[in-house]
C-alpha cells in the first residue's frame, strides 16, 4: 500500500472517529466509546489478530490489540490513544465540529488534534504491520482507551489496576508533541516527557440566608465567592526553573538574551510579555503552578440571598511540588478568606520519564528521517494525559506524534479544547509513518 492510501486510509478512519462524538462531559453515563470501539474492533479484525474489550461501565470501553514479540526479555512498547473528546460549543466553530469533513488538506472537527489523529494513525500503522507479517523480538501493544478527559477512572486507571497483564509496557508514547518549533539550530520536535500534577479543588463558601430584597450588609455567599474567584485568578506563584524546562530551553539555542530571560524567575514576566499568546500561555504554565477557577455552583432563587456556593478550580502543579505546598499556595491566595471556606482537593502529582532510553533514541533516529534537519527537545506537558498512570507503575512514557509545518504551534494551542480543531493530512501521514517506523526500530 502506498503512502498516499495510507493517508487517505488515515483521513477515512478519523473521520469516522469524529462523527462518532464520543463526549465525555465527566459523567459516567456520558463518553459512549463503544461507539469509536466497534469501529476500531472492525478495523483491526482483518489482521486475524485477537482482540479485547474492556468495559469497566456500560459503554465506557476500551480495546486492546497485540502483536507478541519472540523474546519474551525483549522491551515492549504500547501504542496508546484515547476515543473520547471534551464538550463543545458548535457556534464558535466555522464548520459542523463533528462533521469529520476535509477541507483545504484539513480534517475538520472535535477530537482532531486530541487526539483522535494520532489514536487513527496509531491504528492504521498497526494494521500494516500486522498484514506485513512484523514479528518483532518485543511485543508490540494497541490501547484504544476510554475516558482520558474525565481522568481516565474507567479507562487507563482503572487498565492499570484491574488488568495490568493487557496493558502494562516498558515504553508507552501517547499525545502529544511534535509540533515543529523553529530554533536558530534548525527545527525542533518537543517530546513531553513530563507532565504537570493536578491538585483540582473544591472550594464552598458559606453565607448566610435571607430575603434578597433586604441585601443591606448582608452575609451573601455568593458575594464572597466573588472575591475569592478574584484573588484566585489575580493570583501568581513563583515561577520555576525546573530541570526539564531547562533542557528545552537549552535544546532550543534561543539567542542568548532569549535564553537568560526564559531562565532566569525576575525576567520571565517581561520575556513573556514579548511572545505571541500561545508561547506566553505555554512558557507561563510550563514555570508556574497555576490556578484557574471554572465551574461556580450557588443560590436557590432570586429574591433568595445565597448562603452555600461551590467552585471548582483547577490547579495544575509543577514537578516535585506536595500537596502540602499547593494548599499552603491557596491559602496564600486566598487571604483572609483562607480560613472563611471550606477546601476538599484531589492530588495527582506531576509524572516524569528519564531521556536517556532507547524510546528516545529510536525517536531521534525515525523523527529525523522523516522531518529533515529536526532534533528531539524535551518538554514539559501542562495538561494531564493517561502516561502518568503508566510511569507511576515504572513505563517509560513520552508523549509525541509528528505534525507537518502546515500547523504551527500557535495554531495547535489555541485548537486545544477549543474552537475549529482541525488537523492536515500531511501531518497524518507524519505520524503514521512515524508509528510503524519506531515499531521496527525499537522492537525488531
Amino acid at each position: 500500500m502506498g503512502s498516499k492510501d495510507l493517508a487517505n486510509e488515515c483521513v477515512d478512519l478519523l473521520g469516522q472517529l469524529i462523527r462518532n462524538a464520543c463526549v465525555n462531559d465527566g459523567r459516567i453515563e456520558s463518553g459512549g466509546e463503544i461507539r469509536s470501539v466497534d469501529l476500531l474492533a472492525d478495523y483491526l479484525g482483518a489482521t486475524g489478530l485477537d482482540l479485547e474489550r474492556y468495559e469497566p461501565q456500560p459503554g465506557r470501553v476500551s480495546l486492546v490489540a497485540r502483536i507478541e514479540g519472540t523474546d519474551p526479555e525483549a522491551p515492549s512498547l504500547l501504542l496508546m490513544g484515547h476515543t473520547d473528546v471534551v464538550p463543545v460549543n458548535p457556534d464558535g466553530w466555522s464548520h459542523d465540529p463533528f462533521s469529520g469533513e476535509v477541507i483545504d488538506g484539513f480534517v475538520w472537527g472535535r477530537g482532531a488534534v486530541d487526539m483522535l489523529n494520532l489514536t487513527a494513525t496509531q491504528a492504521v500503522a498497526f494494521r500494516k504491520l500486522a498484514d506485513s507479517g512484523f514479528r518483532p523480538r518485543g511485543t508490540l501493544i494497541y490501547l484504544a482507551v476510554a475516558d482520558e478527559e474525565a481522568s481516565g477512572v474507567w479507562g487507563a486507571e482503572y487498565l492499570v489496576e484491574h488488568e495490568r497483564d493487557a496493558v502494562m509496557a516498558d515504553y508507552v508514547l501517547t499525545e502529544t508533541g511534535g509540533f515543529q518549533m523553529h530554533s536558530p539550530g534548525g527545527v525542533r520536535l518537543p517530546v513531553l516527557v513530563a507532565e504537570k500534577g493536578t491538585y483540582w479543588s473544591k472550594i464552598r463558601v458559606k453565607g448566610t440566608p435571607g430575603h434578597g430584597s433586604q441585601p443591606h450588609r448582608t452575609d451573601n455567599a455568593l458575594v464572597k465567592a466573588a472575591e475569592v474567584v478574584r484573588r484566585l485568578a489575580e493570583f501568581e506563584s513563583a515561577a520555576s526553573i525546573h530541570e526539564v524546562w531547562r533542557a528545552y530551553v537549552e535544546g532550543m539555542q534561543f539567542p542568548e538574551e532569549i535564553s537568560t530571560a526564559l531562565l532566569d524567575a525576575a525576567l520571565l514576566p517581561h520575556a513573556m510579555a514579548e511572545m505571541p499568546i500561545g508561547m506566553a500561555r505555554m512558557i507561563h504554565a510550563c514555570t508556574h503552578t497555576t490556578f484557574s477557577p471554572n465551574v461556580a455552583h450557588g443560590g436557590t432563587k432570586t429574591n433568595v440571598i445565597p448562603d452555600s456556593v461551590d467552585l471548582e478550580v483547577d490547579i495544575r502543579t509543577l514537578p516535585g511540588q506536595t500537596g502540602e505546598e499547593v494548599r499552603a499556595l491557596i491559602d496564600e491566595a486566598l487571604g483572609d478568606l483562607a480560613g472563611q471556606v471550606e477546601i476538599t482537593s484531589r492530588d495527582d502529582p506531576s509524572s516524569a520519564s528519564p531521556i536517556d532510553t532507547p524510546l528516545w533514541d529510536s525517536l531521534a533516529r525515525v523523527s529525523g528521517q522523516l522531518v529533515e534537519g529536526s532534533a528531539l527537545v524535551p518538554l514539559l506537558m501542562v495538561g494531564a494525559t493517561d502516561n502518568r498512570y503508566f510511569r507511576r507503575e515504572g513505563s517509560v512514557g513520552y508523549g509525541f506524534g509528528l505534525f507537518s509545518r502546515r500547523i504551527t504551534f500557535e495554531d495547535y494551542a489555541i485548537m486545544f479544547h477549543g474552537n475549529d480543531e482541525r488537523v492536515d493530512v500531511e501531518s497524518l501521514a507524519l505520524s503514521e509513518q512515524l508509528w510503524e517506523a519506531v515499531a521496527r526500530d525499537l522492537l525488531e
